[in-house]
């Protein structure tokens, strides 16, 4: 897509990979506007079952390029400048959250705040023992963004979200498992084969299911049980009309392990 962003899609998995490693894969407006229409185009692409969000170098993403914005605001460009906000990260923290197909952030290093931010969008976090999280915001004298504010009190609730984006430091991997910021946490050296087999066992599965309960989750957060019901009958309709529905239950019925193809 882009030299910042890279993209590759191989055996269902679409791997997005931010490419600015002499910047610890900070955030200008070309890496912005590439990322999110790399994120845009993996949900949309019906070759694609599972998505991984990485980074290379030293970090998975330091937010958002402080250069650029210290460079906006010596200019007094402020429509550039809070523009990013409506117009970059919330379309791909929405993507990331949305999309019909799992989502994962394979953490390589330090994740800093909107890098945390999009982290916390996806369903699965496999991070590296030398990785972290920090969310930075309030160190700059900054509110959040990138879907934080809604992510991060869902994964460790009210009191301790506030906490760490109140006082931000570095949140080491270990500390981040036990939180439950990270849903596994790996060597260095093993980040990438983790990362492939947990990718592939989500590619090889049943895709419009996993895209069904991702979105019925997101919706319910903000839905009456009754809304939630509704919305969950609507999906179990969806799903019980594909293929990989009956073949599950056929496979069942045979005591044999289904194939799943996604549709």
């Amino acid at each position: 897509m882009s030299d910042s962003v890279a993209y590759d899609v191989t055996a269902g998995v679409a791997t997005i990979t931010l490419n600015r490693p002499e910047a610890m894969n900070s955030l200008d407006t070309p890496t912005k506007v590439a990322l999110r229409d790399t994120v845009q185009a993996a949900a949309e692409d019906e070759a694609v079952r599972c998505v991984v969000l990485t980074g290379t170098g030293r970090a998975f993403c330091v937010g958002q390029d402080l250069k650029e914005h210290v460079g906006l605001l010596q200019s007094g460009d402020m429509d550039a400048l809070w523009s990013t906000v409506p117009d970059h990260y919330a379309p791909i923290a929405l993507a990331l959250a949305g999309m019909p197909k799992p989502v994962i952030a394979s953490v390589n290093g330090v994740a800093a705040g909107a890098g945390a931010s999009m982290a916390f969008a996806c369903d699965f976090r496999v991070v590296a023992e030398t990785a972290g999280f920090n969310f930075a915001f309030t160190g700059i004298a900054l509110s959040c963004d990138t879907g934080i504010s809604w992510t991060l009190p869902r994964l460790i609730g009210q009191a301790k979200a506030t906490e760490l984006l109140y006082f931000p430091r570095t949140i080491p991997a270990a500390e981040a498992l036990t939180l439950g910021l990270a849903t596994s946490v790996v060597p260095a050296e093993e980040l990438a084969t983790a990362t492939a087999e947990l990718a592939t066992r989500l590619a090889n599965g049943p895709t419009v299911a996993y895209g069904a309960i991702r979105q019925s989750i997101l919706y319910s957060a903000t839905s009456t049980l009754a809304e939630a019901l509704e919305f969950e009958a609507g999906k179990m309709n969806l799903t019980g009309g594909t293929e990989d529905h009956r073949n599950g239950v056929a496979s069942f019925v045979a005591k044999e392990k289904p194939t799943f193809q996604g549709k």
